[in-house]
């Protein structure tokens, strides 16, 4: 997998922000050509662990990390303008996925599945 540095940093309004986003990539074993995508569409990767990996553009910032079974889980901070734009951007890449958007008390506000 091809480690990019070279994607926009996660802005920095939302740098002290709590995780507001989760989800599952169903079907996906593969964390690393998970991030290759993301790469591939301009964002920044790094590893964060023997097989997970932290990406992140200018409104989002998530670490992938595989499970046993078929999915890798996500979770990190999404402007909450965008967060349909994340879901389109994984329908894109043609991962089926369930994700969630929670608000600063930790309460679950929205959810996409595609």
């Amino acid at each position: 997998m091809d480690i990019s540095d070279a994607g926009p940093r996660l802005d920095a309004s939302w740098a002290d922000v709590n995780n507001n986003v989760c989800g599952v990539l169903h079907g996906c074993r593969d964390a690393s050509a998970v991030a290759a995508r993301f790469v591939r569409a301009g964002w920044s990767s790094r590893s964060s662990s023997w097989d997970g990996y932290e990406l992140e553009t200018s409104w989002c910032q998530v670490e992938i990390d595989p499970v046993d079974g078929p999915d890798v889980l996500l979770s990190g901070v999404v402007d909450p303008a965008r967060f349909e734009a994340l879901g389109r951007l994984l329908a894109a890449f043609g991962f089926a996925h369930t994700l969630e958007l929670s608000d600063e008390n930790d309460v679950s506000v929205r959810e996409i599945r595609g």
